[in-house]
């Protein structure tokens, strides 16, 4: 595993950096909005600002990834991302704070195309799991990890957010001091909403309520901690506990989901998931300790419906067809993400911090129903043909080709760094050919050294005689 990894360590060093800086950034901008006279829908709405950006990012950050190469562009998206955070605390608007969130989101997305088509360049069939596995691992912890920079005291408001800009900015770091040539980004073409809902009407849906309700919890769970008297620190902790948690029960259900019918485990994991939302409405009567525990719960079940219906979506697909679906896919929990968030805000603001998860419930009430509607809808896949489970990022689809069940080749696209080494072959060979021509005609002269040669007609005779009795013109290399 060390030598796996060794080649992309740099790359996995300014993943946990990002996140660790990135992670808390959510957290502490919604609850200091809360502090303010904002209301929660305005909130919701800011908040969901940043899943937009993220979106938007994902469909055209690439374009100046190739434009301007992977470590520019890096370094780019990383500046602007501190910039906008120490931007923050400077002025209280919801507006801008909002124009703030599209901002990071978009670079994080083009931070993303980055680092992953970088691990994609490094990954191999033997390894790619590997590789998949250990920056999922970074992804997780360094988020929830992250999340405890918050229970740093900041009395003046600035000190947190120069905090988290010093950490994304030094993420630069490690991929400036790389030695790895630029990678070429995989041009992975998602699939059409079409398409995926033919081929999985349930993985389709399940994708979407998952972005609406995790895009709804990393939102405005930062305003639920608070509303019930707790403060920043312990908020930071109640959010590290639905992340952490998120990796735990991932792993266990999926396996599962590989030797049952999967879509079976959907529906146990969706109504898992009701229960726990309905459970956290009298949770905090119980106490600090009673949140944490079925915080992570919740985070365990929730951060699960994801990859498994991405697994239940790639069941039902050609084999050529799954890294585009898996794009798509990102893509589809990116805009339920980005609606959740206010959705959820409305029904806060009508009854209270709690409508956070009765809105999770009713989510998963609802993706019940679709979900035994389509268990008699179609017959299950037997567990035998289905795909093996695998837990995938909901970043970029660049992400997708690191999935270890993609085995078609991936185009890619060359960056301005793989252009100009194109040119550079193209003129070396080009002058490989003309000193091959040069040589080519040295020799033939000496072969024919010692032939008499044809007699020059009288006017060439007279040129060449000027010519040779002209002044010389000094050349750029006399010069």
């Amino acid at each position: 595993m060390t030598r796996t990894v060794q080649p992309v360590l740099a790359l996995l060093l300014a993943v946990i950096l990002l996140m660790a800086g990135s992670g808390p950034l959510g957290t502490v901008v919604s609850v200091r909005l809360g502090e303010t006279d904002a209301s929660t829908l305005v909130i919701g709405l800011v908040m969901a600002a940043n899943f937009l950006g993220l979106t938007l990012g994902a469909l055209f950050a690439f374009h100046i990834v190739t434009r301007v190469g992977h470590v520019r562009a890096f370094a780019a998206f990383a500046a602007i991302m501190a910039a906008a955070t120490l931007a923050y605390p400077v002025v209280v608007d919801e507006p801008l704070w909002a124009l703030y969130r599209i901002t990071q989101g978009f670079c994080a997305a083009g931070l993303f195309v980055c680092i992953e088509s970088w691990l994609n360049d490094s990954a191999t069939p033997e390894n790619r799991g590997t590789i998949l596995a250990v920056y999922m691992t970074c992804l997780y912890f360094a988020q929830g990890g992250g999340q405890f920079v918050l229970t740093v005291p900041d009395e003046s408001g600035y000190l947190i957010f120069s905090l988290i800009a010093m950490v994304i900015i030094l993420a630069v770091v490690p991929v400036a001091m790389t030695p790895r040539a630029p990678p070429m980004i995989p041009n992975v073409s998602s699939l059409s909403f079409k398409r995926l809902w033919i081929a999985s009407p349930l993985g389709i849906f399940g994708c979407i309520s998952s972005g609406l309700v995790l895009g709804a919890i990393y939102s405005l769970a930062p305003v639920y901690a608070s509303g019930f008297g707790l403060d920043l620190s312990d908020t930071a902790t109640f959010m590290s506990a639905i992340i952490f948690g998120g990796v735990l029960l991932q792993w266990p259900l999926g396996r599962l989901s590989d030797r049952y019918d999967r879509r079976l485990v959907i529906v146990g994991t969706m109504v898992a998931g009701a229960l726990v939302s309905f459970l956290m409405l009298p949770t905090p009567a119980l106490g600090f300790w009673a949140m944490l525990v079925v915080g992570a719960l919740y985070g365990g079940i929730g951060f699960a419906i994801y990859p498994l219906c991405v697994a239940h979506t790639n069941d039902h697909l050609e084999r050529e067809e799954r890294v585009g679906a898996s794009g798509g896919l990102v893509l589809t929990y990116s805009v339920g993400a980005t609606v959740g968030p206010p959705i959820a805000a409305a029904v806060m603001g009508e009854i209270g911090p709690s409508g956070l998860f009765v809105f999770s419930g009713v989510i998963g009430v609802v993706s019940i129903a679709f979900a035994i509607w389509r268990l008699r809808a179609r017959p299950s896949v037997p567990a035998d043909q289905q795909m093996r489970f695998q837990t995938l990022p909901r970043t970029t689809p660049v992400a997708a080709p690191l999935d270890p069940r993609a085995e078609e080749v991936v185009e890619s696209v060359p960056t301005v760094s793989h252009a100009h080494a194109a040119e550079t072959m193209e003129a070396i060979e080009a002058a490989a050919v003309q000193a091959e021509q040069a040589e080519f005609l040295e020799l033939q002269g000496e072969l024919d050294f010692g032939h008499p040669a044809a007699e020059p007609a009288p006017a060439e005779t007279a040129d060449a005689d000027d010519r040779a009795h002209a002044p010389q013109s000094i050349t750029g290399t006399e010069r």
